[in-house]
């Protein structure tokens, strides 16, 4: 069976994009030339990969998913096999592919990434981003190596590396009767309009916080922005609840309060995909963020509870 590495990556491209035209548009290469190599594959294989739809791109049929399920696993093998040879006695190089829950991504990753490019010069980082559930789908589907996350609601096909705990915190108004204490419980929360940022698992973790108590919050507000959730704060439109505080100092119209009686908090870390040996490259990252975090880089990005009230 005669394809090339680069047939294979067009096929998958288009796979994933679910068009030729946006697969021929993130290659920087022609529609033929991903047509062609789909051809080509196909009378290889003797079955269809796609069903071309008419003005709605192309979707993969069933035997088309496990061939690009099985083309995906190939080619994450040969990237790590370039990696890996290219690193051969001296430092790790390539790409290293990293996404990131997109509300966390401003905060967590310069810490990150600036201590590692500078002793990995070799290494070029690719950075994706998504929610929860998104960032675990692009790690297990091969389009990345890692992804920064939460803890909660991980499957059993990823390991979790964890970085830090992240308590969740009261966001409110510095004008607000509350944003005088060093610390509030969820009952004090519980009587003012709610802004929650809904994002899938997000949600339901911070109202199950209150739930958890025999409360039920009062959701003013929902946003998908976790910068939304800050300035309607700041505004006086509500309380809102999150985990990791921003570096900024930028806005004196809101507090940051610890909550008393919370939950035990998650964890904010790295996954990978459970049961492999991972390249030279990846370890290198893992290894760099460990000691980063024992060195406490990421503490200020946490809000404890009493007597840690912090205005932002």
């Amino acid at each position: 069976m005669n394809f090339t590495l680069k047939q294979l990556r067009y096929v998958e491209a288009a796979g994933r994009c679910g068009s030729i035209t946006n697969a021929a548009e993130l290659l920087s290469i022609s529609q033929s030339s991903i047509t062609a190599a789909i051809d080509a594959l196909e009378q290889a294989l003797g079955f269809d990969l796609f069903i071309r739809m008419p003005a709605k791109g192309i979707q993969p049929t069933p035997s088309g998913k496990d061939a690009l399920s099985h083309i995906r696993n190939f080619l994450e093998q040969t990237n790590h096999l370039d990696s890996d040879l290219r690193s051969i006695g001296g430092q790790p190089v390539g790409a290293l592919r990293l996404a990131c829950y997109v509300t966390t991504a401003p905060h967590v990753l310069p810490p990150m990434l600036k201590g590692f490019v500078r002793d990995h010069p070799g290494v070029r980082v690719e950075l994706a981003e998504g929610d929860m559930v998104s960032v675990v789908e692009q790690l297990l589907d091969g389009s990345v190596d890692l992804a920064c996350t939460y803890s909660n609601g991980l499957p059993e096909q990823v390991s979790f590396t964890p970085l830090f705990s992240a308590p969740p915190y009261a966001i409110i108004s510095a004008d607000d009767s509350l944003a005088r204490k060093p610390s509030v419980t969820l009952a004090e929360l519980a009587e003012r309009p709610m802004i929650v940022l809904d994002l899938p698992f997000g949600r339901d973790y911070y109202t199950d916080l209150f739930h958890s108590r025999g409360l039920r919050p009062r959701i003013a507000h929902s946003t998908r922005s976790s910068e939304i959730v800050r300035a309607l704060a700041a505004g006086g439109f509500g309380f809102s609840v999150l985990n990791i505080r921003a570096r900024e100092s930028a806005r004196p119209e809101y507090v940051c309060l610890p909550i008393e009686d919370y939950t035990p908090p998650i964890e904010f870390g790295i996954i990978s995909i459970a049961g492999v040996r991972h390249p030279r490259i990846v370890r290198a990252f893992l290894d760099h963020c460990a000691k980063i975090s024992s060195a406490g880089i990421f503490d200020d990005l946490v809000v404890g509870r009493s007597g840690d009230s912090l205005k932002n």
